[in-house]
């Protein structure tokens, strides 16, 4: 079964491009193939990777729903045939998306579809990393389950740590599977304030690392660049290379 590694966290708190970098390291490490999983139904993993997204799993349901299914093929082939329609493969990692449905209405469809693909292809990659829709839906839609490693990311504010404690008693009332959680802090400015460690040693949640704010990351994103093409003395790449070493070694 793949090693996987989950992401989570509020919304702009930098967690895809942590999830570009915790890719960057694996692949560094030769923790490879990986399926890159962006379960967001606004996704934006694939800017972070410099990958061009030409299908979405979401897509495959409209179709479905819209009985572009061919004649003499059932739905389950039709969503396979899709399913591997949608990867896109790179070498190191692939990455399969899964989109949104047109219009308003419920994103449980979509979410389903994504969960029996994981299922269908988790023995192919022996490593899977899921960058997850910024606050909880996830983990009550139980896409985010029978992971190895939680990393929650969070800003140092007490709104953000307060979402990422949520989070983390989420997923443990639910009983998800969740062998570890991680708590990262993401973009700080300078010191963390002894108030915000100790609401963080109060939780129980384990910080693992503090990931500084970087100008070369803010222009690379600014200017449409791939993040995961960062140099690695790059301050922030270096923090969080070194925040991995400790979860994955």
């Amino acid at each position: 079964m793949a090693y996987t590694i989950a992401l989570a966290g509020k919304g702009g708190v930098g967690k895809t491009t942590i999830a570009g970098m915790l890719i960057k390291y694996m692949i560094k490490k030769g923790k490879s193939p990986i399926l890159a999983v962006d379960a967001d139904s606004n996704y934006n993993l694939n800017e972070v990777l410099g990958l061009e997204v030409t299908d979405t799993l979401g897509n495959a349901r409209e179709d479905m729903k819209k009985g572009v299914v061919p004649s003499g093929m059932t739905k389950d082939i039709f969503i396979s045939m899709r399913l591997e329609e949608a990867v896109i493969e790179t070498g190191d990692y692939d990455l399969i998306v899964m989109g949104q449905p047109e219009g308003t209405g419920c994103y449980c469809a979509a979410n389903t579809i994504l969960i029996n693909c994981l299922e269908r292809l988790s023995d192919n990659y022996p490593y899977i990393v899921m960058d997850n829709e910024a606050g909880m839906e996830h983990i009550s839609r139980l896409t985010t389950r029978n992971v190895d490693a939680l990393i929650i990311v969070a800003d140092a504010s007490r709104r953000g740590l307060q979402a990422a404690f949520r989070i983390d008693k989420l997923a443990a009332e639910l009983n998800i599977g969740v062998v570890k959680s991680y708590l990262i802090l993401n973009q700080v400015k300078n010191s963390v304030s002894d108030e915000i460690m100790k609401m963080i040693e109060e939780s129980g949640l384990t910080l693992v690392g503090i990931v500084p704010e970087d100008d070369a990351l803010y222009y690379y994103d600014s200017d449409g660049k791939p993040t995961i093409e960062l140099p690695e003395d790059n301050a922030a790449v270096k923090t969080a290379f070194g925040i991995f070493d400790k979860i994955l070694n």
